[in-house]
């Protein structure tokens, strides 16, 4: 029998139970139901579905400032140029549930110049490599001789030279040409548009290919995770398994409860590759905790300077991935902007360049609870190799070097009513329950301190009383009343300290049979209390 009482038993067993409770507030504030990728989800689907946040693109341009010297077999020198922003508006089409609890979509996009946050015009004229001569040739180096010299002669047919002076609008979305006619007539394939020719012509207007992804349904850790891409498991352009690999996400959500030993793996159609980003450091944002993720070193390094890079080679420096392989073998490579975190002998090839991490280095935002990004720039630059080809004229004596074209930033943050939606969910809320989770607890406790204080005193005044009965049933042989003052006064003074010895050696027996009875309840069930 559980000696403190039924009521007080209860009392502790339901005070745990409300501790408990009060612990998992913060979790089922948001169900795991929440994130997955389900119409029903009224602000998660919406965000997958329509990303709720502005995304620009910000581009700029390596003006060549020295293209005869370059010829004579010089150093490039370039400055750079921009930014010139576009704003990115992308809308997911098509979307298909599939039983095997995943779905199917084509994400389209959008691009639209925004004068304002720009720092020209797309009427700027600049001068960069031409991709389409200096291209071409390093493709042909290891034809026959009399083949270099007919493409020498095309070119001249269509003056086109070594390096190109136009308005960014036309070098950005195309602009006409006779050679890409002619090339493709008689060389279908050799370059990828059959129109006009641009850096970002295969961009606008056009879609990332059809992704299928999980919903999370069977398995939340695999919510928003690639399962194939345009069909495919892996992909044909790389040397090795492993490279071929597609990991991750679309890049755009990640599963949630993220840790910081967590990477960020997603999948990057115009890098052809999947790609990591690995913890940084922790942060906030608009009083939001996040997690920053970055991109490792090695993430570009070559095969010698990191082993499991090499199914991406043939390699050259590291910092440079070479996606020839995908890029119907032109001889374009992506590297982080200014060549940061490669090896620093590129910077010794071109005149003009200055990387540092705060301006060049890409990195994602997350809050870790929901997979969710806060604030997101990826920054690549696009680079063409070129060098000297014999029987082709238009490339002169220039040097062997990865020329930097261009290089762009996508970036976005959370802005504007989707702030407050955040903030009330993933701040507000769960400090407000933190607090509430302390005082319930502190209640609790106050609560179990008065039962027990209140129960010692009755059990003090029930052995008192049964005391004074027994003492009443049984009274002890008369002795001679005194008779004088003193006498009472010593009488009275004895045994009311006889009392209060009788009293404190009964509260403590009862201190110990309560403090025994709270424990015997706090290891068993409340059955047992009865």
């Amino acid at each position: 029998m559980c000696r403190i009482g039924k009521n007080t038993c209860k009392s502790i067993a339901y005070f745990l139970s409300l501790l408990c409770l009060c612990c998992r507030f913060t979790v089922l504030l948001l169900p795991v139901n929440d994130f997955l990728i389900d119409p029903k989800n009224d602000l998660t689907y919406t965000m997958w579905k329509d990303i709720p946040v502005p995304f620009f693109m910000s581009v700029y341009f390596f003006n060549v400032l020295n293209p005869a010297e370059i010829l004579k077999g010089e150093k490039p020198m370039v400055e750079q140029r921009g930014p010139y922003v576009y704003r990115k508006q992308c809308q997911k089409e098509n979307i298909t549930f599939h039983p095997n609890g995943t779905v199917s979509y084509r994400e389209y996009r959008q691009y639209h110049f925004e004068p304002s946050m720009s720092a020209g015009n797309e009427s700027d004229v600049v001068t960069i490599p031409n991709m389409l001569v200096l291209g071409a040739s390093v493709m042909m180096e290891n034809l026959p001789y009399v083949l270099r010299l007919m493409m020498s002669a095309t070119f001249k047919t269509f003056k086109e030279g070594a390096f190109l002076t136009k308005p960014v609008g036309e070098l950005m979305w195309g602009y006409d040409s006779g050679l890409v006619d002619f090339l493709n007539q008689y060389l279908p394939g050799m370059i990828p548009t059959s129109g006009k020719f641009g850096l970002f012509s295969e961009f606008n207007n056009s879609n990332t290919g059809l992704f299928t992804v999980f919903t999370g349904k069977d398995d939340i850790r695999k919510v928003h995770r690639v399962d194939s891409w345009n069909g495919l498991t892996e992909l044909p352009y790389w040397r090795t398994a492993q490279s071929n690999m597609i990991n991750g996400t679309a890049g755009q959500m990640w599963p949630p409860f993220m840790t910081k030993e967590s990477t960020l793996p997603f999948y990057s159609p115009d890098a052809c590759r999947s790609m990591e980003l690995v913890y940084q450091r922790p942060g906030e944002m608009y009083g939001i905790p996040l997690y920053r993720y970055v991109a490792p070193k090695t993430l570009f390094a070559n095969g010698t300077d990191y082993a499991p890079n090499e199914g991406f080679c043939p390699c050259r420096q590291s910092g440079l991935l070479n996606v020839s392989t995908c890029r119907h073998n032109s001889p374009v490579f992506i590297s982080h902007p200014h060549f940061f975190n490669a090896d620093p002998v590129l910077l010794d090839y071109v005149q003009g360049l200055n990387p540092s991490e705060e301006k060049h280095g890409l990195f994602i935002d997350i809050h870790p609870q929901t997979g969710v990004p806060l604030n997101v720039s990826i920054r690549l630059q696009l680079n063409l190799y070129m060098k000297k080809v014999s029987g082709i004229t238009e490339t002169g004596k220039i040097s062997d070097v990865v020329m930097p074209m261009i290089w762009f930033e996508e970036n976005g943050y959370i802005d504007g009513p989707i702030v407050n939606t955040f903030h009330t969910n993933l701040v507000v809320l769960p400090t407000v329950l933190e607090y509430l989770q302390y005082i319930l607890i502190g209640l609790g406790l106050a609560t179990i301190i008065y039962l027990d204080q209140l129960h010692s005193l009755l059990l003090l005044f029930w052995h008192s009383c049964d005391r004074i009965i027994t003492l009443i049933s049984n009274p002890p042989h008369p002795t001679p009343a005194p008779t004088d003052s003193t006498s009472i006064h010593v009488t009275v003074v004895t045994s009311i300290t006889l009392l209060l010895l009788l009293s404190v050696d009964l509260q403590t027996n009862a201190m110990q049979n309560i403090s025994y009875d709270l424990i015997r309840c706090g290891t068993v069930n409340s059955s047992a209390c009865q």
